[in-house]
């Protein structure tokens, strides 16, 4: 898949076009382990980057994942396993409440 990087806008420019070209990539892939595992890979980038930019916990994998649905325009749906593992891994109340140093 050859993309023109040059003519494609960034639609979301807290992710940058690297994320959307990833995303574009994933929803090209047939094999459905692999597409699931691009998914999951893709939510965790998100997800760092997004808390860079807004610093809140509350937009955490439930924002990536309407992220990813908008940029693949309804191409990734983000409702495979991996990805719902990876949704109970990374919620505040599986890791548990992280004590604060004094």
């Amino acid at each position: 898949m050859q993309l023109n990087r040059n003519t494609t806008p960034i639609r979301m420019r807290n992710y940058g076009r690297i994320v959307q070209d990833m995303i574009q990539y994933a929803a090209t892939l047939t094999d459905a382990k692999e597409r699931a595992s691009m998914e999951a890979y893709i939510a965790l980038c998100m997800r760092q980057r997004n808390l860079v930019w807004n610093r809140d916990q509350e937009s955490g994998l439930n924002r990536v994942r309407e992220d990813i649905i908008r940029l693949s325009d309804g191409r990734l749906r983000c409702d495979s396993p991996a990805f719902q593992q990876l949704m109970a891994q990374n919620t505040p109340a599986a890791a548990g409440q992280k004590k604060k140093k004094k």
